[in-house]
């Protein structure tokens, strides 16, 4: 039998890093559910799409009940602002926050601590083109109902 395909490597990574320990600490996994919902709601503002609840929910991949559990918690810890819709007293619509914009530039300076550590000793080519392939996977995988 010859080793894993390249689906199977890539889903190993995902569970990999999806369970990283944060070393028991609660404080810190909460800290990474407020990145989290926070990064959720970024990346459909730089999509250009409404960040409610059931979308921040699809973009992070949980029920809709957790989705808004996570918005409060990032709304009360200042990170976001929820908004009610002019148009629509039922739906809200997340924004981020200066807070949360800092918060982000901390997460996104740590996973690029990480991903460095990780590719040490490849080659700036090597980097880019990885970079490029995950970009490509990411993107194609919105467009994709598996």
């Amino acid at each position: 039998m010859s080793g894993p395909g390249p689906g199977e490597t890539l889903f190993a990574f995902v569970r990999h890093w999806s369970r990283k320990s944060s070393g028991g600490d609660p404080a810190v996994a909460e800290r990474g559910r407020l990145v989290l919902v926070t990064e959720a709601v970024h990346a459909l503002e730089l999509r250009g799409a409404a960040a409610t609840v059931n979308a921040v929910a699809d973009e992070i991949g949980i029920d809709q009940s957790g989705a808004s559990r996570l918005l409060k918690s990032a709304t009360e810890a200042g990170y976001l602002a929820l908004r009610t819709s002019e148009t629509d007293a039922r739906r809200r619509r997340a924004t981020v926050t200066p807070s949360g914009g800092a918060l982000l530039e901390h997460a996104h300076a740590w996973q690029e601590q990480v991903f460095d550590r990780l590719t040490e000793g490849w080659s700036e080519q090597r980097r880019r083109d990885f970079r490029q392939a995950m970009t490509e996977l990411v993107d194609r995988s919105r467009t994709l109902d598996v």
